[in-house]
């Protein structure tokens, strides 16, 4: 009989040692062995797998095939443990698209954001939204690392960010246009002015001087929206705060089809950039929008014309 608890630690030792971040794994492979060790099952079988990822049975489609497919990877780990191990195949419970189709925003809902902001209370709280917001506007960086930064992340003689331990454990320096950089010094000594004696090294700090919470700029944001009047495209959900990240690297590649630039040999860069681990997760946030789709096109023709001469 296998020792599916062993080779869980094992698993996710590794793949922690890899990197990748692990709560709703170990949340749903737990499970799993847990359901295996109860029934006494001798090895991982598909018929099993597939049990535990429909029930229940009223599930979303979306949620038993995301179980599946976390226990697919268990399960070809385990297989080199245990060759009598069944790897549930892909096609099984196809998983439904559920990608949201990202709100690009143009310089005008921008605008319009930060003015919702300017509106919050007290006038420190309004002033580090703004701010905030900005910044994952001109840098795509995450809210989680904006959030994160520390006062000494930011060194303003070089223009640069320190983005320290982030997505796949991950660390990377962000340059800085030179009128983000005067922005976000002027909101330093603001800060300071406010509240002398720090409570948090935050570069970012709430009201009361103590680090800003994602969570708390994550239910904010969608106030700011609604505040600033930007509609909602039929059926699809209103401009979110990580549609900021996707409005930056669409601008990003908008301008570089303008500028007349090798766009495929920059996306490494881009990727980079974004602290992603590969240019193949970039192109998720490459939504085909009408100028960029534009621009695409006139660059094909003009390939096309050129080979015909």
């Amino acid at each position: 009989m296998t020792d599916f608890a062993t080779a869980l630690d094992d698993f996710l030792a590794t793949r922690h040692a890899m990197g990748y971040k692990l709560d709703a794994h170990r949340l749903v492979l737990s499970r799993f062995v847990g359901h295996l060790e109860a029934i006494g099952a001798e090895h991982l079988t598909i018929d099993e797998a597939l049990r535990f990822a429909t029930q229940p049975t009223d599930a979303a489609p979306v949620w038993s095939a995301a179980k599946l497919g976390v226990i697919r990877v268990f399960a070809r780990y385990l297989v080199a443990l245990d060759p009598a191990t069944e790897v549930p195949p892909v096609d099984l419970l196809p998983e439904p698209s559920h990608r949201i189709i990202p709100h690009i925003y143009s310089a005008e809902d921008l605008a319009k954001v930060l003015g919702a902001a300017d509106h919050l209370n007290p006038e420190h709280r309004a002033d580090t939204y703004q701010h905030v917001i900005s910044l994952l506007a001109v840098s795509g960086m995450r809210v989680s690392e904006a959030v994160r930064l520390d006062r000494d992340d930011v060194d303003f003689e070089r223009g640069l960010l320190t983005i320290s331990r982030s997505k796949f454990g991950k660390s990377r320096q962000v340059p800085l246009h030179r009128t983000t950089v005067k922005a976000l010094a002027a909101y330093g000594r603001r800060r300071d002015e406010r509240r002398p004696k720090p409570k948090s090294p935050s570069f970012f700090t709430s009201s009361t001087g103590t680090r800003l919470l994602r969570d708390n700029v994550s239910t904010v944001f969608p106030r700011l929206v609604r505040e600033a009047g930007l509609a909602t495209r039929g059926s699809h959900r209103p401009p979110r705060l990580h549609d900021l990240r996707h409005s930056f690297a669409v601008k990003c590649v908008i301008g570089w089809y303008r500028d007349g630039l090798d766009v495929e040999a920059r996306l490494p860069l881009l990727s980079t950039y974004l602290g992603h681990v590969a240019p193949s997760t970039t192109y998720w946030y490459l939504t085909g929008v009408p100028e960029l789709l534009e621009l695409v096109s006139e660059r094909l023709d003009s390939a096309v014309s050129g080979l015909e001469r």
